[in-house]
């Protein structure tokens, strides 16, 4: 892998040398320059052409916020990875910088006086978002194989949607798109990290006529409801005499997830059988590929974001290129999917009343 140029961009002197020695300890980056505000780092970013920016949120003179604003603006597509602070403040600004434009984000590390510790903690963190916006994926690159979409005699009882890098602003096209509301139950799984699932749900249910909640554990499934896994926790679905709930567990990660979009799909195939429809968004790594084999398996139908709009055609291109997906769509076509798809239900509901 080629080198990757990086400007790191924060106000604290001490937050810069940190950043810097972190990605230092990698030979594949190289720290090109470091700006200490939004300002600095739009003349920076001109002139060193780097491959990657990390920015800082909360700045002087211009905010992390105004300069993604201004990059975008100006026909910058350099990846921006956010530094947020684990706080309700920092994941709601961290929401606002991703609607704007940045590629993803890492937490600051808290409570943290050890500087080695933190050099030790950014670089857990940060190196393999970076490396994984860089990396060739490892599946193959052959042409996805689509399975037949033979109708179904009914609709799916319940959607079921995983999503990673990127998948913040896929999921508010999505939610936004869908402009009725659903007949049956939908879950999400988005990875992030307690405090901006609570933020993303409320974002989220502003948006359409569903409603979106953090699921808390227990509550059962509702039609037009949209329930988004906590933070750190997985999300099952439990079958307490044909009611079907939430359940939320605190097992060990699945795919270096916690929540595991797998771990979702493979308990809705469990409880749904075929009866499902799953939805892979983009993101790092390959996680909702196996569940979305259990779904297929079980005889449920598979949506997979394509690559072109992707921020990272990491897990639904494992999905699409291991043959697992019915239909492979740009972001702006999954939401009239879905619609179509679960229509199938209220026409069978109407029809058998």
């Amino acid at each position: 892998m080629p080198t990757i140029k990086v400007l790191v961009v924060d106000d604290s002197v001490v937050v810069r040398r940190i950043v810097s020695d972190a990605l230092a300890a990698d030979s594949s980056v190289e720290v090109v320059g470091v700006a200490q505000n939004g300002s600095i780092a739009l003349h920076k970013v001109m002139a060193l052409k780097p491959d990657l920016i990390t920015m800082d949120i909360e700045m002087p003179v211009m905010t992390g916020i105004e300069a993604v604003q201004e990059l975008r603006k100006r026909g910058v597509k350099t990846p921006i990875i956010m530094f947020s602070t684990l706080t309700s403040h920092g994941a709601s600004a961290t929401l606002d910088a991703l609607a704007v434009g940045a590629t993803d984000y890492v937490t600051k590390p808290t409570h943290v006086a050890d500087p080695t510790e933190a050099i030790n903690v950014i670089k857990e963190q940060l190196l393999p978002k970076i490396k994984g916006l860089f990396r060739a994926p490892t599946f193959s690159r052959g042409p996805a194989r689509l399975l037949p979409s033979t109708p179904k005699a009914r609709g799916p009882k319940a959607i079921v949607i995983g999503s990673s890098t990127g998948g913040p602003e896929a999921l508010s096209k999505v939610v936004t798109g869908i402009q009725q509301l659903l007949p049956v139950p939908a879950l999400i799984v988005q990875h992030m990290p307690p405090l901006f699932t609570a933020q993303l749900a409320a974002r989220l249910d502003r948006l359409g006529p569903n409603k979106v909640i953090e699921a808390q554990g227990g509550e059962p499934l509702e039609p037009g409801t949209i329930y988004i896994a906590p933070g750190d926790f997985h999300m099952e679905i439990s079958d307490n005499g044909g009611r079907m709930r939430t359940a939320l567990n605190h097992g060990e990660q699945v795919n270096f997830c916690r929540p595991a979009v797998d771990v979702l799909f493979r308990s809705a195939a469990r409880t749904y059988g075929g009866d499902l429809l799953a939805v892979v968004l983009t993101g790092m790594g390959s996680d909702g590929r196996e569940g979305a084999r259990a779904i297929v398996d079980a005889g449920g139908r598979v949506i997979a974001q394509d690559e072109a709009t992707s921020v990272v055609w990491g897990m639904p291109g494992a999905v699409a290129t291991a043959g697992l997906a019915h239909q492979i769509l740009p972001i702006q076509e999954v939401a009239s999917a879905i619609t179509r798809t679960v229509a199938q239900q209220s026409t069978n509901r109407a029809v058998t009343a």
